[in-house]
């Protein structure tokens, strides 16, 4: 590993294999929200896992990224028995259906990292059954809400969530016990009672997208060995320093894509001596 400006990058052997850069899985995709997935599996890919699965919640799924052939699409069934999973990312598009909330209580019942985003947030604020099982869980979570769905999980407005966003996240990570990265403007990281303000990123991430590609990032360094502090944090810096390279390129910040972040991001991970 690599430590620079309180960031931890992997670094390769020269004799490596895929296997040693871990293996991720993203989940979710309901009708009309394929594209997160692919976005996240995408960022996975993008920032070095050595292998990356799609799953999807709807039937109407696509069976290959033709972009990116090297992400490996599989049902609900098959994911399940992947032994060799490092972390999952679960939420990017999931949905609040019963199925989905049967496919997320599936995850927080096992021993693996888990990247908890989007859709599956509001699932554990609003069901108290998933809820339970999450206070039980003892492998390591991270949350990545939104002030919005960081409002739903402390039962408040998304303005006092804005007003006081230290506070929150660090009551979101005492209260379900997990890293939270607070989304934002200077993303909060915090757990254990511990935090850190992140300065990297501008308002070209104010996009559809975006965060999907942080959480496939993030579980992406979960996979290559970093603990989930290091990999929320390195997470953070390196989404928001790829948007930062990109705007000086003269790339937005108007009409930045989550697409153009993930490059970038590949980018800056080799570039990190």
């Amino acid at each position: 590993m690599i430590k620079q400006n309180n960031i931890t990058i992997p670094v390769r052997k020269e004799n490596a294999h895929k296997g040693d850069h871990g293996s991720v899985a993203v989940i979710g995709g309901s009708c009309g929200m394929l594209g997160a997935v692919i976005l996240a599996a995408r960022a996975a890919l993008l920032s070095g896992a050595g292998r990356v699965y799609a799953t999807f919640v709807s039937k109407d799924a696509p069976k290959v990224d033709l972009a990116y052939p090297e992400i490996m699409f599989q049902d609900n069934k098959t994911i399940k028995s992947l032994a060799h999973l490092n972390s999952v990312v679960i939420g990017p598009g999931l949905g609040t259906s019963f199925k989905a909330s049967r496919i997320l209580s599936f995850w927080l019942n096992q021993k693996i990292p888990l990247v908890i985003d989007a859709d599956a947030l509001n699932l554990i604020a609003s069901n108290k059954t998933l809820a339970k099982i999450f206070t039980q869980r003892k492998t390591v979570s991270i949350f990545t809400p939104h002030p919005g769905e960081a409002a739903r999980l402390l039962q408040t407005t998304s303005k006092n969530i804005e007003d006081h966003r230290i506070e929150s996240a660090l009551k979101i990570s005492e209260k379900y016990n997990v890293v939270c990265v607070l989304k934002g403007h200077k993303t909060i990281i915090a757990h254990e009672g511990r935090q850190m303000t992140n300065n990297t990123g501008n308002a070209g991430l104010a996009s559809g997208g975006t965060g999907d590609v942080l959480s496939g990032i993030i579980g992406s360094l979960i996979a290559q060995g970093l603990d989930g502090f290091n990999a929320a944090q390195t997470g953070a810096y390196i989404h928001g320093a790829a948007a930062d390279a990109l705007v000086t390129k003269g790339i937005g910040p108007i009409g930045l894509t989550a697409s153009e972040v993930s490059i970038e991001v590949r980018h800056l991970l080799n570039s990190i001596k």
